[in-house]
């Protein structure tokens, strides 16, 4: 395995761009922040996202993939770990793209009420519909050596996406773990069932520790590689906010979230 920096990955035939790395925060006053992670996956002619983002992470999505030379049209695969409105809103910028969602969390999705969840009501409609959807189950994907992993617990049909690279495996875990904080304490906030969390969270631990030097890439932190049993962090983060506090446009405050 070689990283030629924090956000990418070779790894053999395999090449994973972390285009957003996601944050383990949130807001005080506004809501979740919803810094998502969303990873992209090459292999041969195969081109994956792993998660989408929300809306606020729309425009750098599209200008990160249009510098690493990958069209919307190019993009194969979306593999999407749950509905909620911070992994799964951009699916319509890839309309190429075969959609992967776990037939449990469509159920689940479609029944919330309007309004009233973290899940995008109107999107997860037109998702249910589209000709390019289709509904896995544990064990299942569209992708050459990637399959799925139910995790039940931050939804109940949340999926956790393990790539077999060969030597390594490489762990997506969305939500189902979204943090170092929760891969620790192997507990979690804001989730909808707390012991299918823990569960899961066992899952989590073990696809992980199954080959060494195993990275994890959460939802919502850096990218992690396990290394004689040792947790470390790859790369660093990078949140800050700018705020216009004063009558000058040309004068912000930026209050860096590290």
């Amino acid at each position: 395995m070689t990283a030629t920096d924090a956000r990418i990955f070779e790894l053999g035939d395999y090449r994973i761009d972390v285009i957003v790395h996601g944050f383990p925060g949130k807001s005080v006053c506004h809501g979740p922040l919803g810094f998502s992670t969303i990873a992209l996956v090459r292999y041969k002619n195969k081109v994956a996202l792993i998660d989408v983002g929300g809306f606020g992470q729309r425009l750098i999505l599209l200008d990160r993939l249009k510098e690493l030379g990958v069209t919307p049209e190019s993009v194969t695969d979306i593999l999407l770990t749950h509905s909620h409105f911070d992994h799964a809103i951009n699916w319509v910028a890839f309309p190429e793209a075969t959609i992967y969602i776990s037939s449990e969390e469509m159920e689940w999705a479609k029944k919330q009420p309007h309004g009233r969840t973290y899940v995008p009501e109107l999107y997860v409609e037109a998702l249910s519909k589209h000709d390019k959807l289709k509904l896995i189950s544990d064990g299942e994907t569209g992708f050459q050596g990637i399959r799925a992993i139910a995790t039940p617990g931050h939804t109940p049909g949340s999926l956790v996406f393990v790539l077999n690279a060969g030597s390594v495996d490489v762990v997506f875990t969305g939500d189902a773990c979204k943090n170092r904080a929760e891969l620790i304490s192997r507990s979690a906030d804001m989730t909808f069932d707390k012991h299918a969390t823990e569960d899961s969270i066992k899952k989590i631990w073990a696809e992980w520790k199954r080959r060494e030097n195993g990275v994890l890439i959460p939802g919502h932190d850096l990218p992690m590689i396990m290394r004689n049993g040792v947790i470390q962090y790859i790369g660093s983060r990078e949140a800050a906010i700018k705020a216009w506090y004063s009558d000058d446009l040309n004068k912000t405050t930026i209050f860096s979230l590290l």
